[in-house]
């Protein structure tokens, strides 16, 4: 998936008003990886199934499409000595317009996909921030940091301090049935990824989503012998 970075979740450091400090003592401060969390939550791994099923086809018809310019470049290649200039002309023509109905169809899919994407870490991260919240308020924790935000670089952070791992058994043991009844429709596949002919959707969170897929470079017509 694309780095995850949902504009719920913008807000790096979580500070409770509910756990003030104690007279003389040391805030308690934890870190947690919040794009780590929504992926491998019950409702993450859900999603990602979600999006994969919902833009396997349009990756298919991609796939389909990117092989038939391939296929006619290789044509014009192997047989513009043999042919007519209408011929040529006509195979170029043909190669030409595949392409711009592939970058077309490629640029709509991955945008449909980032969008879907994104609303689906909307929505995860909007439960998470609960399960956060009352996880900081039983442990007491002041300021809990996110380490997967760009805008809270973190040059060291001990591991003993990671409460990831917690808050994602939270999240499970407070949504059992999450997966299969409240997942959103669109959701993240980790990644990251927008449908394109050569790379599937990834798990959510894993990895950035996809870039859109290079089509096959436009037919140019042959030296003159």
């Amino acid at each position: 998936m694309t780095k995850i970075a949902p504009a719920i979740l913008a807000v790096a450091i979580l500070c409770l008003e509910s756990v003030g400090f104690a007279q003389g003592s040391a805030p308690k401060v934890a870190i947690i990886n919040i794009q780590a969390a929504i992926a491998q939550s019950t409702d993450g791994q859900e999603a990602a199934r979600q999006l994969q099923s919902r833009f396997g086809s349009k990756r298919t018809e991609l796939e389909t499409l990117q092989k038939e310019i391939a296929d006619l470049q290789t044509q014009l290649r192997n047989q513009q000595a043999g042919l007519s200039e209408e011929a040529r002309t006509r195979l170029m023509r043909t190669v030409d317009e595949k392409t711009r109905d592939f970058n077309r169809k490629n640029e709509d899919a991955t945008a449909e996909f980032q969008q879907a994407e994104q609303d689906a870490i909307n929505e995860i991260g909007r439960k998470m921030m609960g399960v956060i919240d009352e996880y900081a308020k039983q442990n007491q924790y002041s300021i809990i940091i996110d380490v997967s935000s760009p805008q809270t670089p973190v040059l060291y952070a001990d591991s003993s301090i990671d409460i990831t791992p917690a808050v994602i058994e939270l999240y499970n043991k407070a949504r059992p049935a999450a997966s299969g009844a409240t997942a959103p429709s669109a959701a993240p596949a980790a990644p990251a990824a927008a449908p394109a002919p050569a790379t599937p959707p990834a798990a959510p969170a894993a990895r950035p989503p996809a870039a859109p897929a290079t089509p096959p470079p436009a037919a140019q017509p042959p030296a003159n012998p």
